[in-house]
């Protein structure tokens, strides 16, 4: 006869083992802090939101300055038509270009030449279907090898110059795209919802905010002369406080991302500081810089070139301050036990993952927008050294590593004061002990070995 097999102790939580991926976001809800602890983050975050206020209420500008408009570029006024006839006609009839005298096809305007004499051109009627001119039409001749053709009941968007000659006055000059732009919108915006629900839709309240902030006031503020690093700065922790608190609650865990952030965005603004500076980068480098600079010459132009670099920088940065918080979190929670040095140990090992995805994301986003001018450069026959010493690709350059640098930093500082912060809170005063011991709940658990 066997005797019956007594129920094995219970084993205490274990800490996790092995390495594990922090790039996650089903962040649960936060376990609380103590009272003590809530005061002392308060006494951090509560001054810098007043600072971040004050700022915005000192560099409000009150709307966008007026001005003449120069018909140039995007400067130029603009109404809403639409194709009603297309018709093939022989280039030869309708253009005046002609070949080069010489008879050289060698060259691009030399072949540009011959297609306009021998090709088939389209002739587009478009009709104004807003402003003044409602239903004025106007005649466009599209060349055989323009990169955008005009197809019948096409929408598109059409300039206007008043000064020039009746029949020259409007011109067409991109399509109308609202409608699958406005579509994309709302597959968007109900994904969000349908995987994210709550959160989903906070996220979305998040980002209105943020364009809201972007287009109300550091636009704005800049054109009207305000220093566009200052404004960025303020513009930017307007956006952060409001994306983090709104999407992950006003807790202490967010709070602990919220000041990891702000040394990360104060960081990445002295680097770029430093070496747009030391490398001379105007920030004039195009046509649409150009223009700006024209429009507005007070403009700081390089400021203007640092602030896109902080604002560009910060919607990662709150991915990864809030993701490293919440790790460290967690851990805590699995391991009450731990001190602040292990729980830091055990969170940069998730944030060393965290880095190596991230930087990459950055690195890749920034060539993937300066593709077609690398593939001037790769025309060319360029060297490596030739086009990293141009402007516009040092820019960019400057604009990668800057941004990186501040993303690798964030890991490090947001896990040391997470750690710093959740070891250091006291249970029993707004918390029970039992609450903070708690483990956290585990996905799929794994056998024991008999």
């Amino acid at each position: 006869m066997t005797s019956p097999q007594s129920d094995p102790a219970p084993q205490p939580p274990q800490p996790p083992q092995g390495h594990v991926h922090g790039h996650t976001h089903s962040h649960g809800p936060a376990a609380p802090v103590s009272k003590h602890l809530r005061k002392v983050i308060a006494a951090v975050v509560i001054p810098f939101a007043t600072a971040v206020v004050v700022g915005l209420i000192a560099f409000w500008p009150g709307g966008v300055p007026d001005h003449e408009r120069t018909g140039v570029g995007f400067d130029r006024q603009t109404q809403d038509g639409k194709v009603v006839q297309v018709v093939k006609v022989d280039c030869a009839d309708v253009n005046a270009a002609q070949v080069p005298p010489t008879g050289d096809t060698s060259t691009p305007s030399g072949r540009e030449a011959v297609n306009e004499q021998e090709g088939e051109c389209a002739k587009a009627t478009v009709e104004v279907t807003s402003g003044d001119d409602k239903g004025r039409k106007f005649v466009e001749v599209v060349q055989p090898d323009a990169p955008r053709q005009l197809r019948k009941g096409q929408g598109v968007v059409v300039a206007y110059a008043p000064d020039a000659p009746r029949d020259l006055q409007y011109s067409v000059t991109d399509v109308n795209r609202k409608i699958p732009m406005t579509l994309l919108a709302a597959i968007f915006a109900l994904a969000v919802i349908a995987v994210g629900r709550l959160r989903g839709v906070m996220a979305l309240v998040a980002l209105a905010v943020s364009f809201a902030v972007l287009t109300l006031f550091i636009l704005p503020a800049i054109l009207q002369g305000s220093n566009p690093l200052v404004v960025a700065v303020i513009g930017a922790s307007a956006i952060m406080l409001a994306a983090l608190y709104m999407c992950h609650g006003v807790t202490a865990r967010t709070s602990v991302a919220v000041v990891g952030t702000l040394i990360s965005l104060l960081l990445i603004g002295l680097l770029g500081s430093l070496f747009i500076g030391w490398a001379d980068l105007s920030g004039n480098t195009d046509d649409n810089t150009g223009l700006i600079h024209g429009l507005y010459p007070d403009i700081d132009m390089s400021g203007l070139l640092l602030a896109g670099v902080i604002i560009g920088s910060l919607g990662v940065l709150d991915d990864v301050t809030v993701t490293q918080t919440s790790a460290v979190w967690e851990l805590h929670q699995a391991d009450p036990r731990m001190g602040w040095r292990g729980l830091y140990r055990a969170g940069i090992r998730i944030g060393r993952d965290h880095i190596a995805s991230v930087v990459n994301t950055l690195v890749l986003a920034y060539a993937g927008a300066a593709l077609p001018l690398l593939l001037l450069f790769s025309i060319a026959q360029s060297s490596v050294g030739t086009v990293a010493n141009s402007e516009l690709v040092a820019e960019e350059i400057v604009r990668t590593l800057v941004g990186s640098i501040g993303l690798v930093a964030s890991v490090p500082v947001t896990t040391v004061l997470a750690a710093l912060v959740v070891s250091a809170d006291r249970p029993g005063a707004g918390t029970s002990s039992s609450t903070a011991a708690a483990p956290a709940r585990t996905g799929r658990g794994r056998r024991r070995k008999a």
